[in-house]
């Protein structure tokens, strides 16, 4: 990784300079995208359905922040190697070096977003603590599970054509159960919401982070090592499968 570090940087780059070049508003789409989404569901969820979490509208952006750089680094690994068939069919890339550019990409959009989150933690008078810097390990080991999730659909994607469609649905349905737009602990009661609420990945990292910047609840640091646990075991196997494979995927594409 260290060796393709600088490749990896400069096509994530280029990425997000190509993505807003024919744009009018060009970077401050990466902030008025959830932007936008998180006032829709505010909407629907805040006020329609009457959400009763407190700080809705903060509580529900770092759920849509944290969502779209896992949904849209898993969903763009399925073909990363495909649209990049030019490159690796010429040069030797490690393929998860493509999927590392693709996180990057998503890291500078969630990074605006974040900025965006911290002022609306200033605008809502949510009070500012230093625990607060307990986010920084919680992002990294969600960082490090949506890597192993995606290292995996690498190999599986160049293969199946339809992938991207079942992994489509499967997202889909993954969201529902995630709490981006509610708190899963405080729907469902007792030990049942506990344990929903650590047994999906998502759904512990996503509240991990609310209950650190909006609620100063030091979350569970047993589950995060568990998941770290997982999601490097599922690395290893993923940079293996992919390693071991990647000399046929420019046959195959």
């Amino acid at each position: 990784m260290k060796k393709y570090q600088g490749y990896a940087l400069y096509v994530a780059k280029a990425q997000l300079k190509s993505e807003v070049a024919a744009s009018y508003l060009n970077w401050i789409w990466w902030i008025l995208e959830p932007f936008l989404t998180m006032c829709i569901y505010v909407i629907v969820f805040g006020h329609i359905f009457k959400a009763y979490e407190e700080n809705y509208t903060v509580f529900l952006f770092a759920g849509i922040l944290m969502w779209n750089f896992f949904s849209g680094v898993v969903k763009s690994s399925i073909a990363v190697v495909k649209s990049n068939q030019t490159i690796i069919s010429r040069v030797y890339v490690p393929k998860y070096i493509l999927l590392i550019s693709i996180m990057y990409q998503y890291a500078c959009k969630f990074g605006f977003g974040m900025l965006v989150e911290f002022i609306m933690l200033m605008i809502f008078r949510v009070r500012f603590h230093i625990s607060m810097l307990l986010a920084v390990p919680f992002l990294m080991g969600f960082f490090l599970f949506t890597f192993s999730c995606s290292c995996i659909l690498i190999h599986f994607g160049v293969y199946i054509y339809d992938l991207t469609y079942v992994v489509g649905i499967v997202l889909n349905f993954v969201m529902f159960l995630s709490g981006v737009f509610y708190s899963i602990e405080g729907r469902i009661p007792g030990w049942y919401g506990r344990a929903a609420g650590r047994v999906n990945p998502v759904a512990f990292f996503i509240a991990s982070l609310r209950d650190i910047l909006i609620y100063d609840i030091r979350p569970s640091f047993m589950w995060l090592f568990i998941w770290c646990g997982v999601s490097t075991a599922l690395s290893a196997a993923g940079i293996y499968l992919v390693h071991k494979n990647e000399n046929n995927y420019a046959k195959v594409i």
